[in-house]
């Protein structure tokens, strides 16, 4: 098994551009490159190679760090390295200076080929041995995979076959794999199979950039620090939960993608499902990987999904409406999307966990696109007090209390309680306390890709689930998604609202109502 961690010591001294002040990511990596295939994409020219920079210009990469892109395009390494330019000139979130800039640069090679071509991977051997001896990069490699699911195992085959994947003595080789990791369980699983032949199981990096987020981190805080949550965290007091990611955009220019996959797959299986492993699991004994994870799978092994899935699930699919003030079309008319498309843009699901914490306490998870503003929050609604001392009239304005922690956007933590209004009479209306990083701290949070290629770099996988937790999520949701299949087209709701009708009756028929975020 190759080593977990880098060999090479790092020191702050080591990197001329590491302020040393600067303890927002503190670790700084050893000596290594990285492979992006697919640096084409979206993903890579608008997150990852703006990520690579910014940790960069923080002094967190090497001054011999290696960026290879590998794609079709016939480029040669100069117009791979303006791409580059351009997209940190246009995405980065720290300043350009040219001195990380040339830094940079003189690291950056470009490979052009296919994935079934095994000669493009011989020249890419060729390239990451060229780093070792040009830049000092000491055989360590992490292989990005900013491709389509079903170039996975063709890619990981070529890098064995060229013997990419094999590290030397003293060094390593990481893959790095983009969700969604499978479409259900069973092609999960052949997925992992593919994976497992080629690299070991402590080097394979399954990225949810969700588990990057620096609010998603400061719920364990949030949990396990402050012994005013933990003791309430559990049926004793809570009513209900709710997860919501809500999106105002459409599909945008991803129809060749999405439409088959859906919003249940797209975000319900992998983010939503973590978050709600993050919000129920106990206490780890700490916070190394593997007592984290084993906290994870524990509470996703007892998550149970209703029996009457036409009572406890909702899904729709956008139609036309206005959103920002423009109008704009229906999910069935974006180019691409065939019209008879029974593809969701919305999806909702009740769960329920099968713990002494969590007895009777329904989790609610939703996601959709089109929907009122962009927002993803988790939401603990405590049950009301069991006696309320004051006239009926006095708390027809008081709900639940609530502590909401939103992810994104304005990350940051609300309380919301009961508080009696100025004034003779006793009238007690909801407040809320807000907590907001931006105003709290005068550092900026760094970006999650910053974080997660940070942790390749450094072999510290803490935020990356393992395969187990991606079978057990597709267990919760392959019954759901198979008997949606069954019932033809999703419902429609216009653009611009917060879902279809059915998702507010399935809140109803509980007794409950979707906050409104």
């Amino acid at each position: 098994m190759s080593p977990r961690t880098n060999p090479h010591k790092v020191t702050a001294d080591d990197n001329p551009l590491r302020d040393p002040r600067d303890r927002r990511l503190p670790r700084i990596a050893g000596p290594s490159g990285l492979v992006i295939f697919g640096v084409t994409g979206d993903l890579a020219r608008k997150k990852l190679l703006p990520a690579v920079y910014d940790l960069t210009n923080r002094g967190l990469l090497p001054p011999g760090f290696g960026l290879t892109g590998f794609a079709r395009r016939d480029w040669e390494t100069q117009d791979f390295a303006q791409i580059v330019h351009d997209s940190v000139k246009k995405y980065a979130r720290t300043p350009f200076r040219e001195a990380t800039w040339r830094q940079l640069a003189e690291g950056i090679r470009f490979v052009q080929g296919e994935f079934d071509d095994p000669e493009a991977f011989e020249r890419l051997a060729t390239t990451v041995h060229d780093l070792d001896v040009e830049r000092g990069t000491g055989g360590n490699h992490a292989f990005y995979l900013s491709v389509p699911p079903s170039a996975f195992p063709i890619v990981c085959r070529q890098l064995a076959k060229s013997g990419l994947s094999k590290s030397r003595e003293g060094s390593w080789r990481r893959v790095v794999i983009e969700k969604p990791f499978g479409h259900d369980l069973e092609s999960a699983r052949a997925l992992n199979d593919v994976v497992s032949e080629v690299f070991e199981p402590d080097d394979v990096f399954r990225i949810d950039h969700y588990l990057g987020k620096e609010t998603v981190q400061n719920l364990l805080v949030l949990r396990f620090a402050n012994q005013m949550f933990e003791p309430i965290w559990n049926a004793h007091y809570v009513d209900h939960v709710q997860i919501t990611m809500a999106e105002d955009i459409g599909i945008g220019g991803r129809a060749g993608y999405y439409d088959g996959i859906g919003a249940a797959r797209d975000v319900i299986q992998n983010h939503l499902i973590q978050l709600l492993a993050l919000t129920a699991m106990e206490e780890p004994v700490s916070f190394s990987p593997e007592d984290l994870r084993a906290e994870k799978i524990k509470v996703l092994s007892a998550v149970r999904v209703p029996r009457d899935l036409a009572k406890h699930t909702a899904r729709g699919q956008y139609s036309a409406g206005w959103q920002g003030g423009e109008e704009v079309v229906g999910y069935l008319e974006e180019q691409g999307i065939p019209a008879e498309s029974t593809t969701e843009t919305f999806a909702a699901i009740r769960v329920d966990i099968d713990t002494r914490r969590w007895a009777g306490v329904p989790f609610y998870l939703r996601t959709g696109k089109r929907l009122g503003h962009r927002v993803t929050e988790i939401a603990v609604v405590f049950k009301r007090a069991p006696h309320l001392p004051f006239e009926s009239t006095a708390t027809q304005e008081l709900g639940n209390n609530a502590l909401v922690i939103r992810v994104q956007p304005d990350e940051g933590v609300t309380l919301r309680f009961g508080a009696k209004v100025p004034g003779t009479a006793m009238e007690v209306r909801d407040v809320t306390m807000d907590f907001g990083y931006g105003h709290a701290f005068t550092e900026s949070s760094p970006e999650a890709y910053e974080r997660l290629i940070l942790d390749v770099l450094l072999g510290d996988p803490p935020l990356f689930p393992r395969h187990e937790e991606v079978e057990l999520s597709w267990k919760i949701l392959d019954p759901i998604t198979k008997s949606w299949a069954a019932k033809g087209k999703p419902e429609p709701y216009r653009s611009g609202t917060w879902g279809p009708a059915s998702a507010e009756a399935m809140m109803a028929r509980d007794g409950r109502t979707w906050r409104a975020p």
